[in-house]
């Protein structure tokens, strides 16, 4: 492990390169050149899609996505319809993160003290740009569990007697840091169930109620899709809701960028963390937080952190030594996602997602928890069967469907109503998965 010295010296050197001090021309056009060779390089990967081509009609081109597919090594022991927990690297993205990490074994604290400070500069603005943010508003992280962490953990406007609010839907470590924000603070948390079936008026009428009933209230989490059902919150109409109240909003991000067209703005919330490894496929280990510019001084500063000044976000967030090489894999990723058109990505899996829910929605005893309303919905959707709504029968529904028909769920815990089995088709999946997926449902649903 680095001594505390050497992480303060990097963070330094870091931050003289951040502020044009300590690279010179050359090295910095060099880095840009090399990031415009990789991008050209991972987009030639991906098929072409003539301009002006409908989404909507190419997520139903089997032969395309196949290509696509293609890109991706998947394993043949079982059908994965588990996406949802982190998304593989494509083939040339993974090519790059092999080189990266040869280059930093090779190159070791040479190249990291002299070079990496600049293209982790690099880094940050092209996961700015990618949100829709500004660079002096995003840090970089390990994962939106890390962000959401610090957001959450650190957030200073709270104090006794006033309240914190999240819903069931919301992700467990999330609840579990804003019931402590709430013991630390002397805070009341106060809990909400998002309705089910879900519509778009019934989820802000049940906003609406809990911010009236508890004016209070002073920091409100948002999942903005969630990862035990997929359900897509209508963020910024309960953001409108909040903030007239002086109610500021932390939203999980965690499933949404990537998998839908998205920025921040979209979203409109003071404080987002959010995740690079799962939907847009960079190495395990890759997110980002994003403080609305003006609201920094709502958040405190982390451990006392010296080696960045308060008017800085990364005196927000300090992860220690972290791994360049997913770092410098971060703009591959996105590069790659860009290629594919984020339109039409999201066509295809939410077609994906439509194939199997569709075909069992009517089937007796089965609950398709996500709506069918195209803006509450993308690629996630867990489905329920009457009467198992328990940690143990949707485990074994989950096996069984991995033991007896060879596909791979995972069952979600925490819902008001019960537990359920979620399912997540993503790029290298097909049709002919998402229905070996639904026949499988229809077979245990009939079993009674």
């Amino acid at each position: 492990m680095a001594s505390s010295s050497s992480r303060r010296d990097f963070l330094r050197d870091s931050a003289l390169v951040g502020a044009g001090l300590a690279v010179s021309p050359s090295l910095a056009s060099a880095s840009t050149a090399s990031a415009v060779d990789a991008s050209a390089v991972i987009a030639s990967a991906v098929p072409v899609v003539p301009i002006g081509t409908d989404p909507q009609a190419l997520a139903r081109d089997e032969s395309h996505w196949a290509k696509v597919a293609a890109q991706y090594r998947v394993t043949d022991k079982v059908t994965n319809m588990e996406a949802g927990f982190w998304g593989l690297m494509a083939q040339p993205v993974l090519a790059k993160y092999h080189e990266h990490i040869d280059r930093m074994n090779r190159e070791n604290s040479y190249f990291a003290r002299r070079e990496y400070p600049a293209l982790f500069r690099g880094v940050r603005e092209r996961v700015a740009t990618f949100v829709g943010a500004k660079p002096s508003e995003i840090a970089l992280s390990r994962g939106a569990t890390e962000a959401l962490q610090a957001l959450i953990g650190q957030y200073n406007r709270v104090k006794a007697g006033d309240t914190i609010m999240y819903a069931d839907l919301d992700y467990n470590a999330m609840q579990w840091a804003m019931n402590g924000l709430a013991q630390r603070t002397g805070a009341t948390v106060v809990t909400l169930n998002i309705p089910e079936p879900a519509s778009r008026e019934n989820i802000l009428a049940a906003y609406d109620a809990a911010l009236k009933a508890n004016p209070r209230t002073k920091l409100l989490l948002l999942t903005h899709c969630n990862n035990k059902t997929g359900l897509l919150l209508p963020v910024k109409d309960i953001v409108a809701l909040a903030r007239p109240r002086g109610v500021d909003v932390v939203v999980d991000a965690a499933h949404s960028f990537g998998q839908v067209p998205l920025t921040v703005q979209d979203l409109d919330a003071e404080f987002i963390g959010l995740n690079l490894h799962k939907w847009i496929g960079a190495p395990v280990g890759a997110g980002a937080m994003f403080i609305r510019e003006g609201h920094l001084d709502k958040i405190d500063r982390a451990h006392a952190d010296e080696a960045a000044p308060l008017t800085s976000i990364d005196s927000r967030l300090h992860t220690g030594t972290t791994s360049f090489a997913t770092v410098m894999t971060i703009p591959d990723a996105i590069a790659f996602q860009e290629s594919l058109g984020l339109a039409n990505k999201a066509a295809r899996v939410r077609y994906l997602r439509d194939r199997w829910a569709q075909a069992v929605r009517t089937v007796p005893g089965v609950d398709v928890l996500t709506p069918e309303d195209p803006y509450l919905t993308g690629a996630i959707t867990a489905f329920r069967l009457h009467g198992r709504g328990t940690r143990e029968a949707n485990t074994g529904i989950a096996r069984t469907l991995h033991d007896e028909f060879g596909v791979f769920t995972f069952q979600r815990t925490g819902l008001a109503k019960g537990d359920c089995v979620r399912v997540t088709p993503t790029l290298y999946n097909s049709v002919a998965d998402a229905d070996k997926l639904a026949a499988a449902i229809k077979v245990i649903a009939g079993r009674g």
